[in-house]
């Protein structure tokens, strides 16, 4: 994961060997924290397999922690499914 930007809480994750299944539901994870107020991404190219992840966050909170917390959710909405399926 490489991060790139000025701003502490506006921030361009790159995600690489990632598509939509990971981009859109991270999305969605990340847009439950009321303090996040942009978040999206986008596929660069068709061929390319990597994704431009943004978020932007209220006040001086740092974009890298609701990043981290979607992913930590969204790990534990996975496990939760597993469980229930075995």
């Amino acid at each position: 994961i490489q991060a790139d930007g000025m701003d502490g809480n506006c921030v361009t994750f790159v995600l690489h060997d990632e598509d939509h299944t990971l981009g859109n539901s991270l999305r969605y994870m990340v847009m439950k924290n009321p303090d996040v107020e942009f978040c999206g991404y986008c596929i660069t190219h068709p061929s390319e397999s990597k994704i431009n992840f943004r978020i932007q966050t209220r006040g001086a909170l740092p974009a890298v922690e609701p990043f981290r917390k979607g992913l930590n959710d969204l790990m534990g909405v996975c496990q939760h499914v597993l469980n229930t399926f075995e």
